[in-house]
């Protein structure tokens, strides 16, 4: 069986991508009409003059397999930038193939590359691939916790008064 390939996707992935967010939203048992992202916006902002995210597509044969949607954040305790890895996904069908495998080896040697001090995640706590990221020396933050405000959140606070 060939290599699984990694390459820097390009603007003519953008439906792809498109199609492994919707895969990812759907392997988390949510409904397809929780994927607001469209060709277009994927199009601008991961290959825009404003770039937001940069991701990576795994393939074998030209066939696509997976993907890493990431961006880089600031790690104020070590002073340098860090990788986030956003999403990763696999179909179905390719895991166990390595090419999960490959992306997140790709992404360390970027992270390398460019002097960022960690690859941070975040993952379902029911995901099985868990195991795959201890299994890679991934170490689990349980004392953090993530929270989110959401777009109506963030437009009730910016207008609070001082009160809240």
């Amino acid at each position: 069986m060939p290599d699984v390939i990694i390459r820097e996707a390009v603007p003519n992935d953008a439906q792809t991508i498109l199609d492994f967010i919707v895969g990812l939203a759907e392997f988390e048992n949510e409904p397809r009409s929780i994927v607001e992202a469209t060709v277009e916006s994927v199009r601008r902002d991961g290959f825009g003059p404003q770039r937001l995210f940069e991701s990576l597509i795994a393939e074998r044969n030209g066939e696509p397999l997976g993907m890493a949607l990431f961006f880089p954040h600031y790690s104020t305790w070590t002073g340098t930038p860090a990788l986030y890895l956003e999403d990763l996904f696999v179909k179905e069908e390719a895991r166990g193939t390595g090419a999960g495998f490959a992306l997140m080896q790709a992404l360390a040697e970027i992270a390398s590359e460019r002097g960022w001090k960690r690859l941070d995640l975040s993952v379902l706590d029911w995901n099985p691939a868990r195991r795959f990221y201890h299994q890679l020396g991934m170490e689990h933050e349980s004392e953090w916790l993530l929270y989110r405000l959401d777009e109506d959140g963030i437009a009730r606070l910016a207008q609070a008064g001082p009160d809240g």
